[in-house]
């Protein structure tokens, strides 16, 4: 995971997944959120714990929980496909 963000790729994490990123430190100095109460026990004094449904910050994608897999899932092919492979999947979803 580490060597991953240090080469430049993506790391995304969902529901209690984000403690995970922040132990190895891929948090700091970022946004994030996680299923609640996760990260708010932990010691992340460089990390900004918001309560949004879906956080990319950087090439570091964090979502809440099961409720919003679905703005995860277009948020990870947004940023691995773009903008128009988002729009081209998310027109198809019934929503």
């Amino acid at each position: 995971m580490q060597r991953l963000a240090g080469e430049g790729g993506y790391t995304a994490a969902i529901c209690a997944a984000p403690k995970v990123l922040a132990s190895a430190g891929l948090l700091e100095g970022r946004s994030a959120t996680s299923y609640p109460g996760v990260l708010d026990g932990m010691d992340l004094p460089g990390v900004d714990v918001n309560l949004l449904p879906v956080i990319a910050d950087g090439k570091v994608i964090t979502s809440r929980g099961p409720g919003t897999a679905m703005d995860f899932s277009l948020a990870l092919i947004e940023a691995l496909e773009g903008k128009a492979k988002r729009d081209e999947v998310e027109a198809g979803l019934v929503r």
